[in-house]
Parts: structure tokens; sequence; C-alpha cells
């Protein structure tokens, strides 16, 4: 793989990456020097990256070993910016209030998902990642992502009927 192949298959991921990365790490600092990490891993193996079957999937499966291997030496400072999901822009202050109250609610329940759940929702519902992408990042069959994102935001529904309705019986 020569430098315009590698920049054009390999490097123009790098943006992909970053929500995955910023997330598993904590905060972006942190990601944008961990994407540097991973793009330098990347290219030293280029002529074994050129022959893979599925270069998008190696490279995501990459960033997310090399999170992992990270985070079992240090301990993430986790920015709960990294949890936001994007809201509806309002000028209705309470609307915003709302929005925000709301954000920091779906943040626990995520919190309380099992780790496989969590990663997968957010890769696909926060990040916008294909299931194709999740699979490969993740080593796992697509149906087996399908099962666990249905079972996460299942339990994200339930969480958050639970919260709703235990609010609605104060009042």
């Amino acid at each position: 793989m020569n430098t315009i192949d590698f920049k054009h298959k390999v490097f123009s991921l790098s943006e992909r990456l970053f929500p995955m990365v910023a997330r598993m790490l904590g905060n972006s600092a942190n990601a944008e020097d961990a994407i540097q990490e991973i793009m330098i891993k990347l290219w030293v193996k280029r002529k074994q990256v050129g022959q893979h079957p599925n270069i998008t999937g190696f490279v995501f499966l990459t960033a997310r070993n090399y999170c992992i291997d990270l985070l079992k030496k240090k301990k993430p400072e986790i920015d709960d910016s990294t949890l936001q999901f994007k809201v509806l822009e309002s000028e209705n202050g309470q609307e915003q209030l709302e929005w925000k109250e709301l954000n920091i609610i779906i943040g626990k329940i995520l919190k309380k998902l099992p780790e496989q759940q969590r990663e997968i929702l957010m890769m696909r519902d926060i990040d916008g990642y294909e299931f194709i992408e999740i699979a490969a990042a993740i080593q796992l069959k697509v149906e087996h992502i399908r099962v666990l994102l249905s079972r996460a935001r299942k339990q994200v529904c339930i969480e958050l009927e639970k919260t709703y309705c235990y609010e609605r019986e104060k009042n």
C-alpha cells in the first residue's frame, strides 16, 4: 500500500473513528493522541492492511483494541460531554432544560447497561456507525449486534418509563 492508497483508504477513516475513541477514552484530547498513534501503527503495518479483505473493519478493530489496551493501563477521566446526544435546537429555555435533564437521565441509564450493549448502542445511535462496521470492530456477527442493540434499547426504554412514571406519580 503506497502513501496515496493509505491516505484514501485508512487515514480518511480517522474522522469516523474519533467519536468511538473519544467515548472509550473519556475525553477529546486523549482521543486525538490515540488516533495519531493508531494511524502510526497502521502505517507501519500498511502492507498487511493493504492485503486485508475488510480495511474499514480492520481499522476500527485496531482502534478499539488500542483503546482497550490504554484503558487497561490507566483508568479514564470520564468527560460527560462524550455522552451527549444531539438535541433539537430550541429558543425556549424550558425545552432546553428538559433536553439537558433527559441527557443526564439517559447517561445514567447507559452507565447501568452491560458494557457490550452500551458500546453497541452508542456506536449505532450516537456515532451513527453501520452494523457491518460495529460487527467488525467488536468482532461479532451482525445478527448478534442487532440482538444486543435491541436489548439495550429495550432496557433504556424500560428505565425511561420507570423514571417518568415515578415523576408523574410524585406530582
